[in-house]
């Protein structure tokens, strides 16, 4: 079989398992967990993200070993689904195998999201995080749900994250990727947050602006948030 024919075959293959990944439709506002952020279990962190209004939320884990990882996945995923709550595992996708969870989000350095898809079925929801245009560009054509791009602003939740895309950058992708579900990620923020849809991001993801600060006060700041997104005045 000759190169071109096999590379034919493959990219028909992967045009088809796009063709099955059903259209998703996703909450306006995405949070995601982070323990040491707030001192919390990522199941108290669902109960109250869940507390204020969200009903998507990933969970977010980048220090605990893989066993104590599932574990703790393990707790917040009986707390999301007693309250109804999808529940994304980042980075693990044999994790989110092993508890059914609602499914997976990977990284540019993660396991595949073909193999992702594969491993998981078509009914999994896969999202993928890209940080330029021509990621994104790219990642409209694998089989995931959604595309998360950023950081759009500067941000302090990742250690070293890559280089501040801007709106202007958010816009490009959106272009880009035609009707792909498309989050944006990093910086995020009440005063930026109308602008960022209006620059195309159909949801947006937070840590800091959702979850730092008191813990008690993390379901009002989501409700807060809520109310925001809903707003249509403040969002036109």
């Amino acid at each position: 079989m000759s190169w071109w024919k096999c590379r034919h075959e493959e990219t028909i293959a992967k045009r088809l398992i796009r063709l099955t990944i059903l259209p998703l439709k996703l909450p306006k506002l995405y949070p995601i967990t982070d323990a040491r952020l707030t001192g919390l279990s990522h199941a108290e962190q669902i109960a109250r993200l869940s507390d204020g209004g969200a009903t998507f939320v990933q969970l977010r884990e980048k220090h605990l070993a893989p066993g104590e990882f599932y574990r703790e996945a393990e707790a917040a995923l009986k707390i999301a689904r007693a309250r109804g709550v999808r529940l994304i595992i980042n980075d693990r996708a044999d994790i989110a195998l092993a508890l059914r969870a609602d499914g997976v989000h990977l990284g540019q350095d993660d396991l595949p999201p073909e193999a992702a898809r594969r491993l998981l079925g078509d009914s999994a929801i896969i999202g993928f995080s890209t940080h330029t245009v021509e990621q994104a560009r790219a990642a409209a054509h694998l089989p995931v749900n959604y595309i998360a791009i950023g950081p759009v602003f500067q941000t302090s939740s990742k250690e070293n994250p890559d280089p501040v895309i801007g709106l202007d950058g958010l816009r490009r992708v959106r272009a880009e990727i035609g009707g792909m579900h498309l989050i944006a990620i990093g910086g995020i923020a009440h005063l930026n947050i109308r602008d960022t849809l209006q620059a195309g991001a159909d949801s947006v993801a937070m840590i800091d602006s959702l979850l730092a600060g008191n813990p008690l006060e993390i379901a009002a700041r989501i409700a807060a948030f809520l109310d925001t997104l809903e707003n249509k005045e403040n969002l036109s």
